[in-house]
């Protein structure tokens, strides 16, 4: 082969051996920047994260003062406290407080500091500390009815009697209450034509604080639906596996005969077994609760014609439970509801002492109504 070929061939193998070379560098390094970015968006990513989930400012002693509405979901409650400078990131805040399964906060006033952490935040928004004394505070009885939380409320507030009675009756209202708590309010049941007042038993009693002069009827009743529907929400799943509760109106009403034949917190669970035991049979209820609501009034002893009134309540006349609650009904009776007893009692009745006696079979109960009733009058 002529020399200066060959010297030309020579240079282009070395020239295609020197792209090929250059070409493997430039992959290299564009491998290299790409493998940098990702690991540098992770450890964006990473401290970003991880500086969101501390603290805003560890040393932080000034109190940040803020509301939270009545109603407020964790996205609306996350803008909030990163709108106070008291989370670096709202959505870290929300997405964190999902992952906990955290979402029951407590509407209120508070008092909060930058250097508090996630978890004491979400603690804090969870129990409702409230970082001032209210104006006044109403306590609302188990056991009550809506006339009798009504007279509470006119005695309390410049509200009266017909005002909240009208309100807490009104189909309109209760159809707005359905938008704000669709698990606890269902209209259909509410609104039936043998249920005497929707939101009976809907009100839980307790304590509540006010922190204006005359708070709107509206702030007064959801207070007390706020809590009911934590309860609702809670045992929803216990609810409906129950055949004979389904919804939180007929959980409500099972829970309202319960508060209104207890007279001490440790029978409620073996109430409700006999409740449940006669359910089975079919047996009527037969509880005297109902006649006197059904009647409209309060008798120290209900008389054998008080249980021929024909009314929907009456459980004397009418198989299953009432078409709705009959008063309010605490935490306790709730429980009992859905964590009966196990026993084979059908009978029940209380002396003037207050103490129940159970039996099994009819005979067994009228010896006790000899014994423990008739010696007493």
């Amino acid at each position: 082969m002529d020399p200066e070929k060959k010297q030309q061939m020579l240079q282009k193998i070395e020239e295609r051996a020197a792209e090929r070379k250059t070409m493997r560098k430039i992959f290299l390094i564009i491998t290299a920047v790409l493998f940098a970015a990702v690991i540098g968006v992770g450890l964006y990513a990473y401290f970003f994260i991880s500086s969101a989930l501390k603290p805003v400012d560890e040393a932080a002693e000034d109190v940040v003062k803020v509301e939270i509405p009545l109603g407020s979901g964790v996205t609306s409650i996350a803008t909030i406290l990163e709108e106070n400078g008291l989370v670096k990131n709202a959505k870290v805040f929300k997405y964190y407080a999902k992952f906990k399964n955290e979402s029951q906060f407590q509407a209120g006033e508070y008092e909060l500091t930058k250097a508090m952490t996630l978890d004491e935040l979400i603690e804090s928004l969870k129990t409702g500390t409230l970082y001032r004394e209210p104006l006044f505070t109403i306590t609302y009885n188990e056991g009550w009815t809506l006339d009798q939380i009504a007279k509470r409320v006119a005695e309390k507030t410049s509200h009266s009697e017909e005002d909240f009675l009208n309100k807490v009756n009104s189909e309109e209202y209760i159809h707005e209450l359905a938008a704000k708590y669709p698990t606890l309010i269902k209209p259909d049941e509410m609104l039936a034509e043998n249920v005497k007042f929707p939101l009976e038993g809907y009100l839980y009693p307790a304590t509540y604080p006010y922190f204006e002069e005359n708070p709107p009827l509206t702030v007064i009743i959801e207070q007390m639906l706020e809590e009911t529907n934590k309860y609702v929400v809670q045992y929803q799943e216990a609810i409906t596996a129950n055949d004979y509760l389904k919804t939180p109106h007929k959980f409500l009403t099972f829970a309202s005969l319960l508060e209104k034949e207890a007279t001490g917190t440790t029978d409620r669970a073996t109430i409700a077994s006999v409740f449940y035991n006669r359910l089975d049979e079919p047996m009527p209820l037969q509880t005297d609760p109902t006649v006197l609501y059904a009647l409209g009034e309060h008798k120290d002893r209900v008389l054998y014609k008080d249980l021929e009134v024909q009314d929907p309540y009456n459980t004397y006349q009418n198989a299953g439970l009432p078409p709705g609650p009959i008063a309010t009904a605490g935490a306790t009776s709730f429980e009992a509801a859905l964590s009966p007893s196990k026993t084979n009692y059908l009978y029940f009745l209380a002396d003037k002492d207050g103490k129940n006696h159970f039996a099994e079979t009819y005979e067994e109960h009228q010896a006790n109504v000899a014994k423990y009733i008739n010696t007493q009058y």
